[in-house]
């Protein structure tokens, strides 16, 4: 598998003899059924330099060629916006997303969005293509985003995600002394009644898993290393009050504002797959300036 002139190519292997293109497609490489009408629909599938289509069988040897970087539409408005890129290729691009910055427009954040940057970024440089974040985060937490450039680079991490394949990490400060170096928060989580935002722990919830392990303590707080192997909305705010130490600044889930404004929580390793190459991609965002800030006065009042 190969990227040459813009287009993937696979050489066929014997294992593959008398197979339809789609399923080798399909079940080496994961692609979507949708992916595959949107390749076969443009004729954007070849076999040996001539269009073929996907029902067709193929043989030991042949080359398979597919443009992947199609034409598209942009999906949402450009802004001149500040951006720190973290990483970027043909592929995908990887921001450092600061607290504060809503990852999508919505409603009521219809513009000023990380999307809003990214696509201006992106005209910037004479490219037009739409927004698609692979994961999102909440506003008021900072930290690493991915946004893949093109369908086959987002449903392959997509894909990844639902195999648990991606390996995220936060760092988040905690109330109180946690007094466990280590451990995992096994509780389901449901919208809270009468909410439309709020999260609870509740038996009729989502099953979510969070494995934490103290980094450092100080007198009144803890610098916590969170893992998560499952994606829920608010998982980390919701579980660290479950067990009686929200996080500071998160008011929402009974954190104190007396020392930030915002949840004391960043996004700082993400890892994956290269949806091309397969190679395992590590990214890492420095922490933002008001948790350094914070750890610095805890640390203070720790050691007087």
């Amino acid at each position: 598998m190969t990227k040459d002139c813009d287009l993937w190519t696979y050489t066929l292997q014997p294992q593959d003899e008398g197979k339809k293109y789609q399923d080798i497609l399909s079940q080496r490489f994961h692609f979507s059924r949708r992916l595959l009408q949107k390749l076969k629909q443009g004729e954007y599938v070849w076999v040996n330099n001539k269009f073929t289509f996907l029902t067709a069988t193929g043989k030991p040897g042949e080359i398979l060629s597919l443009q992947l970087h199609t034409p598209e539409e942009i999906n949402i408005p450009g802004e001149d916006l500040p951006l720190h890129v973290l990483y970027e290729d043909d592929y995908l691009l990887v921001v450092n997303k600061p607290a504060g910055q809503v990852v999508h427009p919505t409603p009521l954040h219809p513009v000023g969005t990380i999307g809003n940057a990214v696509v201006g970024y992106w005209l910037a440089k004479g490219e037009s293509r739409p927004f698609r974040p692979v994961h999102r985060i909440d506003r008021n937490t900072s930290g690493v985003i991915v946004v893949a450039k093109n369908q086959f680079a987002h449903q392959q991490l997509f894909w990844q995600l639902g195999q648990q394949k991606i390996h995220k990490r936060y760092l988040g400060i905690v109330t109180g002394v946690v007094a466990k170096d280590q451990g995992t928060i096994s509780a389901p989580i449901s919208l809270a009644q009468g909410s439309f935002m709020q999260r609870q722990v509740s038996i009729d919830g989502l099953p979510a898993t969070t494995h934490f392990r103290v980094l450092k303590r100080f007198q009144e707080a803890s610098l916590l290393e969170f893992v998560l192997e499952t994606g829920r909305t608010h998982q980390i705010r919701v579980h660290c009050q479950s067990i009686g130490h929200s996080l500071l600044g998160d008011d929402l889930y009974g954190g104190s504002l007396t020392q930030i404004n915002r949840q004391a929580l960043h996004s700082f390793m993400y890892e994956f797959l290269h949806p091309l190459s397969g190679e395992r991609i590590t990214i890492r965002a420095p922490l933002p300036q008001d948790l350094r800030q914070l750890l610095s006065a805890l640390a203070m009042r720790t050691n007087h």
